[in-house]
């Protein structure tokens, strides 16, 4: 199935449950605002795109479990949610546009009946665009691939952190699917251990070679030339910097040291035109994913811990940006990337 989708059956939403891969594959519901936040916030549902499918699927949910008497009620009652669920994840874009994509589908409607339709009908526009974007932006990049390449990947930026199909695993995914020959290195991600738990997964899944590093590896790699090109994706893209999982920043550098192309894959909708680096409020998550490995306590419970979910990659280290719309190179115009 889709990483995240509506049932129309119960009419909520369902996903899969991120945080319980690779040992369990499970399916949730999420029937309440309460729950999606819940899901957003301790990663059941992540990566940029996902995140905004969430979004456009938590104002449908809003909308459906509302029992507002009247449409002014009801108008307020989903605006209120969607500010709930924005919260949740403060640096990554794409979950604020899906809110508020589906919010301003919603503002001709007449009725308490047509919220429901509009907003449901504007998210699932969202997932299936999302889809049929990362098909493109995968054919975009899988032309900078050659036959025989080795890709370094960060965090994961697969199916699961979309709709389907993927940004830069997307890459990789239609690279091969012309026949091209195309290896990934994996680095683990921590402290979440997406790379690891979640990329090894999808690609052995699909049957696509990969190897797994640690993350303070990648130095190693590259500077042994074991790696050709390194894709990531991003959760949010300014004009001066992209905002990506936690080590990104340190490939970036490690890789411009090196001459390797660094290559951001996502979708025009992860593009932040209005802001800088310095604007983006940097989500800082909980100590104890950094004081335990699973169950398993790996650090002094009275240590002082810094756990930044994100970091910003200076467009200068970047060498292009791979989108539905097309591939551009830094410093590229606002409006070529919109067209």
């Amino acid at each position: 199935m889709r990483t995240i989708d509506w049932d129309s059956k119960k009419n909520n939403i369902i996903m899969i449950d991120q945080t319980l891969l690779p040992g369990e594959y499970k399916i949730i519901e999420c029937d309440t605002i309460g729950s999606l936040c819940e899901a957003i916030k301790s990663l059941r549902v992540r990566g940029a795109p996902a995140l905004g499918a969430a979004g456009g699927f938590g104002v449908a949910l809003a909308a459906y479990r509302s029992n507002a008497p009247t449409l002014d009620v009801l108008i307020d009652e989903v605006a209120k949610a969607g500010k709930t669920i924005i919260s949740t994840r403060p640096t990554a874009v794409n979950l604020s546009w899906g809110v508020k994509r589906v919010i301003r589908a919603i503002e001709d409607a007449n009725n308490i009946k047509e919220v429901r339709v509009f907003s449901l009908d504007e998210a699932k526009a969202i997932a299936d665009e999302d889809v049929e974007k990362n098909r493109e932006l995968g054919r975009y990049g899988a032309a900078l691939l050659d036959d025989g390449d080795t890709v370094m990947t960060h965090c994961n930026a697969g199916r699961l952190a979309c709709v389907d199909w993927g940004t830069a695993l997307g890459v990789i995914r239609s690279a091969r699917e012309e026949g091209k020959d195309i290896k990934v290195i994996s680095c683990e991600t921590r402290p979440l251990n997406q790379g690891s738990r979640i990329t090894a997964w999808e690609l052995m899944e699909d049957k696509i070679p990969v190897t797994l590093i640690t993350d303070s590896m990648s130095g190693h790699v590259m500077r042994k030339g074991m790696v050709d090109k390194v894709i990531v994706g991003a959760d949010r893209i300014t004009q001066d910097a992209v905002f990506n999982k936690i080590g990104t920043y340190t490939h970036s550098v490690i890789a411009k040291e090196h001459g390797i192309p660094f290559y951001i894959a996502a979708p025009v909708s992860t593009f932040d035109f209005e802001h800088y680096e310095d604007d983006i409020e940097i989500e800082l998550r909980k100590p104890e994913e950094l004081m335990y490995f699973g169950k398993h306590q790996i650090a002094p419970l009275d240590v002082k811990v810094y756990n930044p979910a994100f970091d910003a990659t200076p467009m200068e280290n970047v060498t292009a940006v791979i989108t539905e719309n097309g591939v551009f190179y830094p410093p590229f115009l606002i409006d070529e990337v919109r067209i």
